[in-house]
């Protein structure tokens, strides 16, 4: 099976696809914070959120550019296809599976995740190819999730699956794929309770479009943006490392645990520094140095303790 991998150009060549937005996603949320019960997408609905600490004091990425330059396979290869391919994807019902190493494994509804407390929170987002943005996330902290079923002492991992649909995600279709399906992610446990860890339902004040990850997502702002599994369907609690579907196609050039790192450069490009996305400018004017842990490393260094973080990449 032919496996995907970035084109061989410098990270710093690297530029925005303008293409035009199309953030269909699921049927309008009712007063009462319950989704209509159909399976046709609809133009994203308003989420209520509280205000959160967990914000960058930094330029929003326009909306435009959020919502039209991203990485989701399932939809195509291109920064476009998941706007362009994105359309008939149904993003309701949905349901959340979890299960594992917990004491009450159970199925959680849409209208039950989106009913969770919801902060606003702003997030530096940093992807692997050397480009970062700033993105005003909808979400609740993955613990509040974790805290529901009871993870049982043995549980040192959380595993993650996205969903699987060929009809509705051209990216899965066809004969030759771009990797292996479901998408699969992982986290530690310690990881996933960290209060950044977000499983994130909007952006920009609004549910998810298909091409952002719709309708669940994770978001975990010190890692590669490649950790941010979109669509999820299931979550598992176990005792093992779970499989990560870059660091399989890939391993060494994607590693599991993914912490930004700008001393560690990928095999084909420096991760020193990042092209913002959306700020223009000429001749490099928008590029910055990067910063350990995608400059959270005050919250969650502490978590990688007398690791290598060179060969735990």
């Amino acid at each position: 099976m032919p496996i995907y991998r970035p084109p061989r150009i410098p990270a710093s060549e690297i530029t925005p696809e303008r293409c035009f937005l199309n953030r269909r996603a699921f049927i309008a949320t009712a007063a009462g914070g319950m989704l209509a019960a159909t399976a046709a997408p609809a133009l994203a609905s308003a989420l209520k959120a509280s205000e959160s600490r967990y914000k960058v004091d930094e330029k929003l990425t326009p909306e435009k550019d959020v919502t039209t330059y991203n990485n989701f396979y399932e939809f195509g290869l291109g920064k476009g296809d998941p706007a362009a391919n994105s359309a008939n994807f149904k993003p309701t019902p949905w349901t959340v599976k979890v299960d594992g190493l917990v004491g009450k494994p159970r199925e959680f509804g849409l209208e039950e995740l989106l009913a969770m407390p919801l902060e606003d929170r702003v997030y530096r987002m940093r992807c692997v190819e050397a480009w970062s943005m700033v993105i005003p996330w909808v979400g609740f902290p993955l613990a509040a999730l974790l805290d529901k079923v009871e993870p049982l002492g043995d549980a040192k991992y959380v595993a993650f699956e996205t969903v699987v649909r060929p009809e509705e995600m051209p990216g899965q279709s066809g004969y030759f794929q771009s990797l292996p399906w479901p998408y699969v992610e992982g986290l530690r446990l310690d990881e996933a309770r960290n209060p950044l860890t977000l499983l994130s339902v909007g952006v920009y004040g609004k549910t998810l479009p298909n091409q952002n990850g719709a309708p669940i997502r994770l978001v975990v702002p010190w890692k590669y943006g490649f950790k941010g599994i979109k669509s999820i369907v299931k979550i598992t609690l176990t005792d093992k490392q779970p499989p990560s579907t870059w660091n399989i196609s890939a391993p060494n050039e994607y590693g599991f645990y993914a912490n930004v790192n700008p001393e560690v450069d990928h095999p084909r490009w420096s991760q020193a520094s990042e092209n913002r996305i959306g700020e223009g400018g000429f001749f490099g004017a928008n590029r910055r140095p990067t910063l350990p842990f995608n400059g959270y490393a005050d919250e969650v260094a502490g978590l990688y303790s007398g690791m290598d973080l060179r060969a735990n990449f």
